[in-house]
């Protein structure tokens, strides 16, 4: 890697990014460029100040981590944002995907976590710890993810009506031979659909498309 990943956290307890910084610290590719103790520094470090991550708490005062996403987002800062949060709520989860977050990290996993975590969303990939990602999968298979109608529009639209239902199955944790069985096509053209599916959403694997199909609703 020829320069380091620059990383700004924000968190308004001291003490939490003096441990996340000597974490990210010992890695010889990663580099704390700055900090913030709470969203209204965050915005105002932004201005002046570029980062290629931003750990980012969700409860902090003068401005909310919620506040600084959609400032980001409005802003059109670039810059990939991990949320760390004391909370796991998978409404939570859904909230910070939907205003641009790639990474969702408990606080109380961090330290197992948060070196992956930077390398995963500084690659242009998803991070979410194990048990996010279970608790996202049991939201999918109980059909709890409805909770009002928004959907990403561009990416929804850009799906056949046959990509959805294998989409939806594969939320549910089908296999390829049960995909194939339910809608009665072969397993090679089951296949050809998740590939293009994984293709279309950007997404490298089925925990990919099941995160994606709860970001956007679709079951």
């Amino acid at each position: 890697m020829d320069e380091k990943i620059r990383v700004h956290i924000a968190d308004d307890h001291q003490i939490l990014i003096d441990g996340v910084k000597a974490v990210l610290n010992l890695e010889p590719n990663i580099e704390v460029n700055g900090f913030s103790l709470n969203g209204v520094q965050v915005i105002e470090w932004f201005q002046n100040n570029s980062a290629d991550v931003l750990i980012l708490d969700i409860n902090m005062p003068e401005m909310d981590g919620i506040d600084v996403l959609k400032n980001l987002k409005k802003n059109q800062v670039s810059c990939q944002v991990i949320v760390l949060s004391s909370y796991d709520d998978i409404k939570l989860v859904k909230e910070v995907l939907q205003m641009g977050a790639q990474g969702f990290v408990p606080k109380k996993s961090a330290g197992e976590h948060i070196v992956t975590a930077v390398y995963r969303v500084a690659d242009g990939q998803q991070y979410f710890t194990d048990d996010v990602k279970e608790k996202m999968m049991q939201t999918l298979i109980n059909g709890q993810s409805k909770d009002d109608g928004s959907q990403d529009g561009v990416l929804i639209s850009s799906l056949t009506k046959r990509e959805v239902q294998v989409l939806k199955l594969v939320a549910q944790q089908y296999s390829t031979r049960e995909i194939a069985n339910e809608l009665h096509i072969s397993e090679s053209t089951v296949e050809t659909h998740r590939k293009n599916l994984m293709k279309k959403v950007k997404v490298k694997n089925s925990v990919g498309l099941a995160i994606f199909a709860l970001k956007n609703e679709v079951i």
